[in-house]
Order: structure tokens, then sequence, then C-alpha cells
């Protein structure tokens, strides 16, 4: 396929993915483009969409399981610039979806500004989370967020203001959109008492979540509120329960499949023990999915991405 001028040399064929995600797992992208700024994304979309090439928006792949046969698809990594840019005023605080979060809370915490601190130790994007709502600790990013720029994948821009947006447990509505930046309303605070509460949600993460095997996080949602739960005892509870907890009930710690095991840890973290597959990952999944469903009468819904 011959691109603009522009993107030739810039776009990659046949690039693996494997090494772009923390799994470590997945097969090659038909196209691989890593755009220094703005207008070189939006060239790449409109090309793509002349192409009727399909586009993926790869943040730190953090929260992602690629297929092994591969994706036919332009696959973008906003890792430049124009996608990083951070600026702050009073308490507003300007980043662009590429900024990484531990960056995006470091900053904040030397000027004295307080609200990312939940964020402690989760990896990814800034974009990344405002598109899956990132949170822990009954905290979440889209609490924070005054306005969002984005672009359609048309490559128009848009703003879409804090009345526009619609933030929900684990889920927005900016999934049709390409998250470029966004604006967060944080409060003023002392760094002492900021990097007390960092230091604190640290902990707490790597009681239960701390591994040394390549992962995604978790990999299911936790049970909806108000979805009842049948419990042994058979009463029920309404309260959101953590798919780990389910998952550990069935008994399902430290079950493998091929190179792949759910932690005897976290039984909501699936790990890669050196060569597993997307195939490995994705029975244990429906494993996981199939028991609890057939125990507690929960249906889990993935919380990372699985694109094939």
């Amino acid at each position: 396929m011959l691109w603009p001028k522009n993107l030739n040399k810039k776009i990659k064929p046949g690039v693996k993915l494997a090494a772009y995600t923390t799994f470590k797992i997945g097969g090659a992208a038909r196209f691989l483009f890593e755009p220094d700024s703005l207008k070189e994304l939006q060239d790449a979309l409109v090309f793509a969409r002349d192409k009727r090439l399909p586009v993926l928006i790869l943040g730190s792949g953090s929260n992602i399981l690629v297929s092994g046969s591969g994706l036919n698809a332009l696959v973008i990594k906003l890792s430049g610039k124009d996608f990083k840019a951070l600026s702050i005023s009073g308490v507003y605080l300007q980043a662009g979806s590429g900024l990484k979060l531990n960056r995006l809370l470091t900053t904040a915490k030397n000027r004295g500004l307080s609200g990312l601190e939940f964020l402690a130790g989760i990896p990814g994007t800034l974009g990344g989370a405002l598109m899956g709502n990132a949170g822990a600790w009954g905290k979440s990013i889209g609490d924070l967020v005054e306005e969002v720029s984005v672009l359609d994948y048309n490559g128009k821009t848009k703003l879409l203001k804090k009345g526009r947006l619609e933030f929900g447990y684990r889920k927005t509505n900016l999934r049709k959109f390409i998250i470029v930046g966004a604006k967060l309303k944080l409060t003023l605070s002392k760094q002492h008492e900021i990097s007390l509460l960092i230091s604190q949600f640290l902990k707490q993460r790597s009681l239960s979540q701390k591994n040394n095997l390549p992962n995604a996080g978790c990999v299911f949602k936790n049970a909806a509120p108000g979805q009842p739960v049948a419990l042994a005892s058979g009463s029920q509870t309404t309260s959101l329960w953590p798919a780990g907890r389910l998952i550990e009930a069935c008994g399902l710690k430290g079950k493998a499949s091929g190179g792949a095991v759910i932690s005897s840890r976290h039984a909501n973290f699936i790990l890669n023990r050196g060569k597993a597959k997307s195939k490995d990952v994705l029975s244990l999944m429906r494993l996981a999915a199939r028991e609890v469903e057939r125990r507690f009468k929960v249906k889990l819904e993935p919380e990372i991405k699985i694109w094939k």
C-alpha cells in the first residue's frame, strides 16, 4: 500500500505487537504508525478511511489481548510530542492522551495538586484511562474531567465539554472517538499529604495485585452494582462484587492453560508464564466466566480489550 509521502517512511508494515503490550502476547499488525503530530494523525485517518482499512488506537498496551494471528488494521500509537504535552494553570491540568499516568501523577504532586492519587500503580496512558474511566478505591478519573479533545475517525477535531461527557463503571461515551487530550480539575493540597496518599494506595495495590509475570491487569469487570449474587449460604447480596473473589470462590486460582495461568495471588489476573498465546488466555477467561455464571448466576464482562 502506497501511503502519502509525508507518512510513507513512518508507517511500518508487519510489526509484531507482543512487544507493545504488557501481556507480551500478540501477532503482527498490518501497519503500525506512531505520528509525531496531530496533522500526521489526521492524514493517516483520512487515508485509512478511503482505503477502508480498520484503525485501532494503542496506548501503553496495558489492557489489551492481541490475537496471535495478527490484525488486518492500521494500529496507531500516540507516542509523539503532540500527544504528550502537559501544562498547568491554577488547579487545572491540561494533558495529552499519550502521557503516562505515572508522569501525570508525579507532576500534579510536585505542583501541590491532589485528586489523582488513586491512580498510583496503574499502568497506562491518560487516553486509555479516560476511555475506560479508570478507577480504584471508589474513585474514577471521570470525576475530574472538565473537557476532552477528540478526533472522529474522519480526522475532524471536536472539543467535548463536561456536560456532553458520560462516565460510568469502566465505560464512557468516548468510544467512537480518538482521544487527543483532556483538561482535569484537581484540588490544592500539600506535597507531603499527596505523597502519603500515593504511598498508601501503592501499598494497598501491592498487597493483592503485584505480579512479576506479564499481565494486563484485571481481566474482568466487577459484578454490576445491584445485580443479585447468590452466596454459598443461600443468602443474596446486591453490592458490587469483585470479579477476583468470585473466580477465587470457584477454586480457579492457579488454573493453567498452555503458557497462561490464573494468578494465585489475585484471581482476576491472568499471567503469561513465558510462552502464553492469546488462545491460552481466552481459554481461561471462558472457564472463569462459565464457572462464575454456573455458581453465582453472574455474567462476567471482560475489562480488557480483545483485538482479533
